[in-house]
């Protein structure tokens, strides 16, 4: 699938670092380094803009490093980009460790990955078909 990309930042382009990724890694493209304290959050700008087609969208997810060794996410994981948004990407990191964590730029924030999905029509019923789990929420299908 072709996407159409604009490069405003100092880095590079997102690639798949692997014929199998998933994801592309996003890079903060600041002036200045960002200190997330303990429970902070920011928006960290990616300097990258694109145009989906309709039909896709792109997810803004966690980068599974960042989480396990310096407790950084993405605050709405995951974040998603509509085919009809122009402006700039940008991240919600939050830290959820006890200590301060600094952003440099260049620095890979999160991943983006790309991926289709559909537009659902409602059709109004009065009553939904049983299943094995029925109404049985969180927890309800085993330990």
């Amino acid at each position: 699938m072709k996407v159409q990309i604009i490069n405003k930042s100092k880095h590079e382009l997102p690639n798949y670092e692997t014929i199998a990724s998933a994801g592309m890694d996003l890079r903060a493209n600041i002036s200045e380094a960002i200190t997330l304290k303990p429970l902070e959050r920011a928006v960290v700008k990616t300097g990258l803009f694109i145009a989906l087609p309709v039909g896709t969208e792109a997810q803004v997810r966690p980068r599974s490093g960042l989480a396990a060794k310096n407790g950084i996410t993405v605050l709405n994981s995951p974040g998603t980009v509509d085919a009809d948004y122009r402006g700039e990407i940008g991240v919600i990191l939050v830290n959820l460790s006890n200590n301060d964590f600094v952003i440099n730029d260049g620095e890979r924030v999160a991943q983006l990955v790309i991926a289709k999905h559909e537009r659902a029509d409602w059709d109004i019923v009065e009553v939904l078909n049983e299943t094995e789990r029925g109404a049985g929420g969180f927890g309800s299908t085993g330990v």
